[in-house]
């Protein structure tokens, strides 16, 4: 009987635990439960049954000058990750997202000698900011996963081996959520209304952004007596999420895992939420949403002259238009977002989410397999291959 498969997966924040999840169930499956998972990751990978050789809220950290406090603890963990890889000494090491911490795991496996090929899962944004990486990477990474099907083009010509595997989004679940059971479970009224509010998943989101949303739910409940908020948190920020929220002027209700995230968005009627891939979900499940983002001024000011997009938000930028509101830095205030709530629950909200949804089949919506199917056969050839 030969050997399982042992896989080393890093992922350092809430997005990448749940996609590598998804790898993990995927691969699971095709080798007939013959692999063996090592590595870091949140709440959905342990799920899965890694055990996870530190919190990945030690590395959820976003912002250019937000991550500075954090440098030494990174900087120590990154060490402690290379040595238990030489430890365990896997068959492949797939880093997800991320990219800040897993270049640093690459260019420490490359230093090493490691043997074993390395990938990453999601490709760098060289089309958002730093261009010049795409040239760069291929020293680092043997192999690149690509969600984005117009990614390839920035990486192939410069003999980037990669393969475009398709958007998580559309495998999750998002449209199949279960309003009614959730409003039952968490007691709240068939007249209720109800808004979905997700501040994000690292605790500096968290911080700027729960307070403006606070303000904006006092704003709604002049317009919506009965409102009720519901929360969907994840495992990095929950405390700090149910400190902040203890005294709003509405009720909350704060829930946690895929399910019922879905579940709430299922019983909402529109959606507040920090800029990240739960706007496709939120897309995917027909809710309308603002995307409301702010960092401090010096951050914004360096994305400002960093970033080549004019759009956050992904269904934006793949329809070079903006479907989905965005109210970031100066507009991230409460009189605004709620004006551009106002606007979709009364005029436009069912408009944006057409839209939306033709952006949607755009991300591999309609293939034979599912993405991580193909990531899981991408990473087994590799393995065969080396």
């Amino acid at each position: 009987m030969s050997e399982p498969l042992k896989i080393y997966l890093i992922a350092g924040e809430p997005s990448g635990d749940l996609l590598a999840s998804r790898l993990m169930r995927a691969l699971k499956k095709q080798t007939n439960g013959a692999v063996a998972f090592y590595g870091v990751g949140g709440e959905t990978m342990r799920a899965e049954g890694l055990t996870s050789l530190f919190p990945i809220s030690d590395l959820a950290v976003m912002g250019f000058l937000e991550v500075l406090p954090s440098i030494p603890k990174i900087l120590r963990r990154i060490r402690q990750t290379l040595d238990d890889i030489e430890k365990v000494k896997p068959d492949i090491v797939v880093t997800v997202d991320s990219w800040s911490f897993s270049i640093k795991i690459h260019q420490g496996l490359k230093k090493r000698h490691a043997a074993m090929p390395h990938i990453h899962y999601v490709a760098p944004q060289v089309w958002a900011w730093k261009a010049k990486r795409a040239q760069q990477i291929k020293k680092w990474v043997d192999h690149l996963l690509m969600l984005l099907p117009f990614e390839k083009k920035y990486f192939d010509p410069y003999g980037m081996p990669s393969t475009y595997v398709g958007h998580p989004v559309i495998e999750g679940g998002a449209d199949k959520g279960n309003g009614t059971l959730f409003r039952e479970k968490h007691g709240i009224a068939a007249d209720a209304f109800v808004m979905t509010v997700l501040p994000g998943s690292r605790k500096n989101e968290v911080q700027y952004l729960l307070p403006v949303f606070e303000q904006v739910t006092a704003l709604m409940k002049r317009s919506h007596p009965n409102l009720r908020v519901v929360i969907p948190t994840v495992e990095t920020v929950s405390d700090f999420v149910r400190e902040m929220t203890a005294s709003w002027p509405v009720p909350v209700t704060i829930v946690m895992g895929e399910r019922e995230r879905y579940d709430a968005f299922a019983a909402s009627s529109v959606a507040l939420a920090a800029s990240g891939t739960v706007s496709l979900e939120l897309s995917m499940a027909g809710v309308p949403h603002v995307i409301a983002y702010h960092v401090n001024r010096l951050s914004a000011w360096l994305a400002r002259r960093l970033l080549k997009i004019k759009y956050v938000n992904l269904i934006n930028i793949l329809a070079d238009e903006e479907i989905i509101p965005e109210l970031l830095q100066e507009s991230c205030n409460p009189n605004q977002i709620v004006c551009k709530l106002e606007e979709l629950i009364n005029v436009s909200g069912v408009s944006e989410m057409k839209k939306a949804r033709r952006i949607l089949s755009k991300l591999g919506q309609n293939d034979a397999l599912l993405p991580s199917e193909k990531a899981g056969l991408c990473i087994r050839d590799l393995i065969k291959t080396r």
